[in-house]
């Protein structure tokens, strides 16, 4: 899963920096080979900082990080792979 072409959105071109889009990519890359289809990722400011909430259901993970930003963002971004290929997409263009 994920090793296949990878797309974005309009909606996470225009409101998510690209280092916050590599980084979510970087972290699908680096889970165990058994993935579940939906990555989700949760990001809201926290101090002065980006918090990103990385989750998934089957099988379940959690991992939680804390990236210096000078303007954190708020968003809910899915990642999706039906086998053809990979989207990132915000979760209100689902």
């Amino acid at each position: 899963m994920f090793n296949n072409n990878r797309y974005m959105t309009c909606g996470v071109d225009s409101t998510i920096p690209l280092e916050l889009q590599l980084f979510m990519w970087n972290c699908v890359d680096e889970l165990p080979e058994e993935r579940d289809y939906l990555q989700v990722f949760k990001l809201e400011p926290f101090s002065e900082m980006q918090r990103i909430t990385h989750t998934s259901e089957n099988p379940e993970h959690k991992m939680e990080y804390l990236i210096a930003s000078d303007t954190p963002i708020t968003a809910k971004v899915y990642v999706i792979d039906d086998g053809d290929h990979s989207t990132m997409l915000l979760a209100n263009e689902y």
